[in-house]
């Protein structure tokens, strides 16, 4: 019987944290409509600006991939909670400025922010594969990963709110403080497994016995690294499985992308009032945590069931994304269904909850050595998308003058996912280094 169970608080930080991460790149999205107005912004302004801390965010994945591995996660990811807390609160500042001059300030702002953004999905996919054997990774990737709806079920009101009480400006404020003043708390409590001061004896071997890397950071503290090459990126690359979990990453999170970034102008656009939009954000956003739960939970129920890894991870994924397809039947609703709308974006976010499992894919078939730079890489290809939806997205709103041809745009990406799993992924297994 195991004598404590450190390893769920580890991941209610993870959520909790990845929670605030979240909330801090939907900042752009929720203040969008008043920002535009006071800038003077079109959609494609908006969507350039929207992919700003994209191009530092995907730039950076695989150098901070490295320094995780380098230096172990606890020190890395609370480096990176502050800076992007601290380059958030300064975006307030830019309402001050002449219009051109807040746009290049914000532009430059959220570059920043991404840089110091990326360590933190690989950083929890290394958490994850620290503290859980195999069979519970599923459940514990599927809780942090929930949080990109979590967050903004609990602050997409706030924020908004906000906005209309007063100003966008204050957003960035509240927004950047809260994470510089939890930074500490993070330093405090969180810790390796070989280093946390409360885990037992019974609950290390079962995580270790269960296939959990308890060691992972063990170079770190100790001072003695795994030599890291450019042929181990070669490696990675190399893999046929790992090339089809990056596509399908990518695809994946278009759907995060037009969820953060456009969703709520979607639902305004089409005639709705704000009150009424922030309600059915909210209540989509509860649908996708849910969904992504139980997705994980699912994932590894079939594992214990006796199904092998690879049907335990791709069937909740192909299962989400056919869900998530569901999206492009809100261009054939009559006009007026707003409730019909809302149902159907409902059931794809609960869908692409659902079936958001690369982070847990990730910790399964990551080399040990490297799980952080194989972590990076994962994140470079998927968060391309945060770079390419927010400008294909902005063009085809203003070519076509509708949020038509992005839902199919959105809805294809998810049919490529379910193509990439099936074909090209192959078994799901770790990969193995070779010298």
């Amino acid at each position: 019987m195991l004598k404590s169970h450190v390893r769920y608080f580890i991941v209610s930080m993870l959520f909790f944290a990845s929670s605030i991460n979240y909330a801090d790149r939907a900042t752009l999205s929720i203040t969008k409509n008043s920002l535009s107005r006071d800038l003077g912004l079109d959609s494609v302004g908006m969507g350039y600006l929207f992919s700003a801390w994209a191009w530092s965010y995907v730039a950076a994945q695989i150098p901070c991939g490295w320094l995780l591995d380098r230096f172990g996660s606890k020190r890395v990811y609370g480096i990176s909670f502050f800076l992007w807390s601290f380059f958030v609160f300064l975006m307030g500042f830019a309402g001050y400025l002449r219009p051109h001059a807040a746009y290049a300030a914000l532009f430059m702002l959220m570059f920043l922010t991404g840089f110091s953004f990326a360590p933190t999905f690989p950083g929890n996919g290394r958490f994850v594969a620290a503290w859980f054997p195999a069979r519970e990774r599923g459940t514990a990737s599927a809780i942090f990963n929930s949080s990109q709806y979590f967050s903004l079920v609990l602050f997409a009101p706030l924020m908004g709110w906000i906005v209309h009480a007063w100003g966008w400006e204050y957003v960035f404020w509240l927004m950047g403080a809260l994470g510089m003043a939890l930074t500490p708390a993070w330093f405090i409590l969180a810790h390796s497994p070989r280093g946390h001061p409360r885990v037992s004896e019974s609950e290390l071997k079962y995580v270790e016995q269960g296939g959990g890397l308890v060691n992972m950071d063990f170079g770190a503290k100790s001072g003695t690294h795994f030599g890291l090459k450019w042929g181990h990126v070669r490696q990675l690359l190399g893999s046929r499985m790992l090339i089809g979990v990056y596509l399908g990453q990518f695809c994946i999170t278009t759907l995060t992308y037009f969820f953060v970034q456009w969703f709520p102008g979607y639902l305004s656009r089409g005639g709705m009032s704000m009150m009424k939009a922030g309600l059915i954000v909210a209540l989509s956003a509860l649908c996708g945590c849910v969904g992504g739960i139980l997705g994980g939970v699912f994932s590894d129920w079939l594992l214990r069931r006796g199904r092998t890894l690879t049907f335990a991870r791709k069937l909740p994924i192909v299962l989400g994304m056919l869900l998530s397809c569901s999206m492009i039947l809100c261009n054939y609703a009559p006009r007026g269904a707003e409730w019909l709308v809302a149902g159907i974006m409902c059931a794809a976010f609960f869908g692409k909850g659902f079936g958001a499992l690369g982070w847990t894919v990730v910790s399964d078939t990551s080399p040990r050595e490297i799980t952080g730079l194989s972590g990076g890489l994962f994140n470079t290809f998927g968060n391309t998308a945060a770079i390419t939806t927010g400008i294909v997205i902005g063009y085809l709103i203003k070519w076509t003058g509708s949020f038509s041809a992005a839902l199919v745009y959105v809805g294809a990406c998810a049919a490529g996912a379910i193509f990439f799993y099936l074909f090209v992924v192959g078994e799901i297994k770790r990969l193995e280094l070779t010298s």
